[in-house]
């Protein structure tokens, strides 16, 4: 597979991070300085949001951080969540501006993501290229080389079941607007997860949180919610 091109990105003279300017400094301090998670929620869609996904974007076409085994989306996304998850460790009082730390931010994150995605590929063996493994290698490969047997693949398919099940339960117990489409975002990975590539719980995370539209706050409050249910339901079929 070719390597993707660096994309060139024109820039203005006095304007180079008009998409990242007091106005984003002043919206992050307020967003750190408020315990409304309406108001923190209205903040990061509306001013800070587009500006980090706009430095991510960046810093990855100009620094060449996407790989032929990169997925742009969710490695910008990644990248993008991390920046909200140190939203409250800037400090203006401290002197440095908004968009120099998130940018020395940002970059820190993917430098070091790309030094893991090199040794993921570093460890990587093609199965069509016998030759190249070691003998540990064959062996590893021939344990997993097989089609699970029909009552394996149906005892998941059960599982699954059951799962969707106790989630259209949950369903129609939560009120809440944003628990109602965390849960729609869960059921909707669930019964498509043989369409999806499922690497991780981040990957799940993104997921669930691109399908509901929900910010990462809104939607860990959800999953404690949902969570709760859950444990409630499986108490009351084990006392059965």
């Amino acid at each position: 597979m070719a390597k993707p091109k660096k994309r060139k990105i024109k820039r203005k003279k006095g304007s180079s991070y008009m998409y990242f300017d007091a106005e984003t400094g002043a919206s992050i301090q307020k967003f750190t300085g408020t315990e409304s998670i309406e108001e923190r929620s209205k903040l990061y869609k509306e001013n800070i949001f587009p500006a980090f996904d706009k430095l991510v974007e960046n810093l990855i076409f100009v620094y060449g951080f996407l790989t032929p085994h990169e997925n742009y989306i969710t490695l910008k996304s990644d990248c993008v969540s991390f920046l909200y998850e140190t939203l409250h460790k800037w400090d203006a009082s401290r002197g440095s501006k908004a968009f120099s730390y998130f940018n020395v931010v940002a970059k820190n994150w993917l430098i070091m993501n790309s030094r893991k995605s090199k040794k993921r590929v570093s460890r990587h063996v093609s199965i069509d290229d016998a030759s190249s493994m070691n003998s540990a290698d064959r062996q590893l490969f021939a344990i997993f080389d097989f089609v699970p047997p029909p009552d394996v693949i149906l005892i998941k398919r059960d599982f699954r079941r059951e799962i969707i099940e106790k989630l259209f339960v949950i369903k129609d117990r939560v009120k809440g607007e944003k628990e109602i489409l965390c849960i729609n975002a869960i059921i909707k990975i669930f019964q498509n997860i043989d369409n999806l590539d499922l690497l991780n719980k981040r990957a799940v995370f993104v997921y669930v949180r691109d399908i509901s539209g929900l910010n990462p706050k809104q939607l860990s409050v959800a999953m404690s919610c949902i969570r709760k249910h859950y444990r409630e339901i499986i108490k009351c079929e084990n006392q059965r």
